[in-house]
């Protein structure tokens, strides 16, 4: 496989190419820069990555802050909205035409995005994407989170219509050892330190299902899902509303200026 690993730190993305290439030998592997909270900087990510004239079998849309301070991004979007869910939003829209070409009717090109099981308490605010009114770091995660969902249930509904060989499915990774946790308050982290051992997976255990999703033959062709330790489990109730998926949908290509392509779709 040739993998391209895209983040916002140069220095960390170089160290997890020179582990990957240490570890396999043989894989192909590099970094290309994409900071998610930068409509500018996704569209330069995909100019570079288009100039590779490379084929697009797997995106793994896996970024993400959590629990931030009330900030903006460089667009002026809330950062948890902004970043969580449109940036990724963006950036699988204007990668969809290359993975719509690299498909193929017995090997579709797959889409996992990255949700958790926080998106179950969420809820959406669609007269206040951007939590103006009142904000919590909590209830503006657990939104993007649910956005997440919702986006990829729309998405799949979107490429089933249009007859394209590629799948959308969402995972839930479990509750994981990493850097997510970096803006919680300082009793929860001593919690966390104290109880990661026994209660947190580790980022590889946490990764097994986004790699499921990827590569499994299990679900070859199959989309729509939302996945949780490698099965197909029940997202919250309101995921399932496709009026609400289409008006979040068609607001978000309004919000990242791009044309809604639903509006084409019975």
């Amino acid at each position: 496989m040739h993998v391209i690993i895209a983040g916002n730190s140069e220095s960390e993305g170089q160290e997890a190419v020179r582990k990957i290439k240490e570890e396999t030998l043989t894989g192909k592997v590099e970094f290309l820069y994409c900071d998610l909270a930068s409509m500018k900087s996704i569209r330069q990510f995909v100019q570079q990555f288009r100039a590779k004239n490379c084929p697009l079998h797997v995106l793994v849309n896996n970024a993400g802050v959590m629990l931030v301070p009330e900030r903006k991004t460089e667009d002026g979007f809330e950062e948890h909205f902004g970043l969580n869910y449109l940036g990724h939003f963006l950036l699988t829209n204007l990668l969809l035409d290359m993975l719509k070409q690299s498909g193929t009717h017995s090997h579709n090109a797959r889409i996992i995005t990255v949700s958790s099981a926080t998106h179950y308490v969420g809820k959406l605010h669609l007269g206040d994407l951007q939590s103006r009114c009142s904000y919590s770091s909590h209830g503006a995660y657990a939104q993007s989170k649910l956005a997440l969902v919702l986006f990829t249930y729309q998405l799949q509904h979107l490429l089933t219509a249009n007859g394209s060989h590629v799948t959308a499915n969402v995972v839930d990774p479990g509750v994981v050892n990493t850097e997510l946790y970096k803006h919680v308050f300082w009793v929860v982290k001593m919690v966390k330190w104290m109880t990661a051992w026994l209660l947190f997976k580790t980022a590889e255990e946490g990764a097994s299902t986004t790699i499921y999703a990827a590569v499994s033959p299990e679900v070859e062709g199959v989309g729509g899902c939302y996945l949780y330790n490698e099965e197909r489990t029940k997202s919250a109730e309101v995921t399932y509303d496709e009026e609400l998926q289409r008006r979040l949908w068609t607001e978000s290509c309004k919000m990242v200026g791009i044309s809604d392509e639903s509006r084409r779709v019975p």
